[in-house]
């Protein structure tokens, strides 16, 4: 038995993004053999139970984490905690760094609606997280085979991928796993209404199309929305509803007014297309995909979507929906090879269109997909997905390549600068101030105040 660590950069509570999802089922099935502790460094919401222990431990508060990390035996984390928490980089305790979401690629894609000065410096400090984490730390989870030969070309450049690794690990399977994302392996059931019949413009018998998270800028749903309300004039039974606009950790993105002003725009707003203005429980989004006849996941044609994966579509997994999605990702690939519904390409209005009457409405094709999504479901239960980490810990030992300082791997030059604090701050409101104005930095002040309510 191993005394685990986890910690998340989301917020921990009854609603809970993809983050925060990954970590709490990690930290579940960990908990079934060791000691787990899973910790935020954002919120941790009052009253949530769970069968490990939770901790909030703010950027900064490096006494509190350090606590932690000296119990802990094996410590995993996501996204900027590495740079948050700076015992990461040196401590001998075995380190997991979970990169499932390659951020740097995902900055490419949220950072153009700022000015290029800031764009430019939110892929670099992107990058030169995640690479700080690669050279740093003892094993990797990634979400698909694609990621993984991305990560690995990562890892050689920085010289991970070494006689020392190699020798005995020709596979580097000890260094760098597929651990995607997962679903529940207990079927949902419908407790109550939520959305036929319920939400105004939406009728008992209406054929739903649910987005089951997000909007975010490397999605594209005004295709989707411009597809949907050509369908409605013919199929008026046709409705879309956007499960969340307001990820309960991230300021809104631009793509989120957009998508309101254009179904305004094509009398489509509360008609044929609705918004779900803030996030559904975690507990409670079963009810809404289960009023759904299918899922769907648009987005645009760049290399983000060439490495992404999808996590929503795991909750249509789940809820044995058929789906249309944009081809070009690693999820893409399974619903075509896997009959699991139908892929259009990207930014095609009229291919999404017909893709989605024939996913409502053709009810032979819809029983055939329904029933392959029955048996590629499986596959994906946390139990499964996430049995690489299980085993890991297990079994948990340095990366062949660890000499007992974690310095030696680091790479050179790599910034110490903290990504928080007094002096970070001021930095950044210097930046904004010189390179979008004074609006900026007031805005980024607000949402500062608004996630830390």
């Amino acid at each position: 038995m191993s005394r685990v660590v986890i910690l998340t950069g989301d917020p921990i509570g009854r609603k809970m993004a993809g983050p925060a999802i990954r970590s709490w089922n990690m930290a579940t099935e960990l908990a079934k053999e060791n000691e787990v502790a899973l910790v935020t460094s954002t919120s941790l919401e009052d009253g949530v139970e769970a069968p490990f222990a939770l901790h909030q431990v703010r950027p900064g508060e490096n006494d509190a984490f350090g606590a932690l990390e000296r119990w802990a035996d094996v410590i995993v984390f996501q996204g900027h905690g590495m740079s948050q928490f700076p015992v990461l980089r040196t401590t001998d305790r075995i380190v997991v760094a979970d990169i499932y979401d390659p951020m740097h690629l995902e900055m490419l894609e949220q950072g153009r609606e700022q000015p290029r000065a800031t764009w430019n410096l939110q892929v670099t400090k992107a990058r030169d997280a995640l690479n700080e984490q690669l050279a740093l730390a003892d094993f990797f989870l990634c979400a698909s085979e694609r990621q993984r030969l991305f990560y690995l070309g990562h890892l050689a450049s920085l010289g991970r991928i070494n006689p020392a690794t190699y020798e005995s690990d020709p596979h580097l399977a000890r260094l760098i796993d597929v651990v995607p994302f997962g679903l529940s392996s207990t079927k949902p059931v419908h407790t109550k209404d939520v959305l036929r019949g319920v939400l105004p413009g939406i009728g008992a018998d209406d054929r739903v199309l649910i987005w089951g998270g997000g909007l975010y800028s490397w999605f594209d749903p005004k295709t989707l929305i411009r597809a949907v309300a050509n369908l409605a004039k013919r199929r008026p039974e046709v409705k879309l509803f956007f499960l969340g606009t307001r990820h309960p950790g991230v300021a809104e993105m631009g793509i989120v007014k957009e998508s309101f002003d254009l179904a305004r725009d094509l009398d489509a707003l509360d008609a044929s297309v609705f918004f779900n203005e803030t996030w559904v429980q975690f507990a409670d989004r079963h009810n809404f995909l289960l009023e759904s006849a299918a899922g769907v996941s648009t987005h645009m044609s760049h290399v983000e979507t060439t490495f992404a994966f999808r996590t929503r579509i795991l909750d249509y997994l789940w809820a044995n929906l058929p789906m249309v999605v944009t081809e070009g990702d690693s999820f893409a690939e399974l619903v075509d090879a896997e009959g699991l519904g139908l892929t259009v390409p990207a930014e095609d209005v009229a291919a999404l269109e017909a893709a989605l009457e024939k996913t409502l409405f053709d009810e032979a094709f819809v029983l055939q997909a329904r029933a392959n999504v029955e048996r590629v479901r499986e596959q994906f239960t946390w139990e499964n997905t996430l049995a690489p980490l299980v085993a890991f810990v297990r079994d948990a030992r340095h990366a062949a390549d660890y000499t007992g300082d974690r310095r030696d791997l680091a790479p050179r030059g790599a910034s110490s600068r903290k990504p928080y604090g007094l002096a970070h701050d001021l930095r950044m409101a210097w930046h904004h101030l010189v390179n979008a104005g004074p609006g900026a930095v007031l805005s980024r002040v607000r949402g500062r105040l608004t996630r830390r309510r």
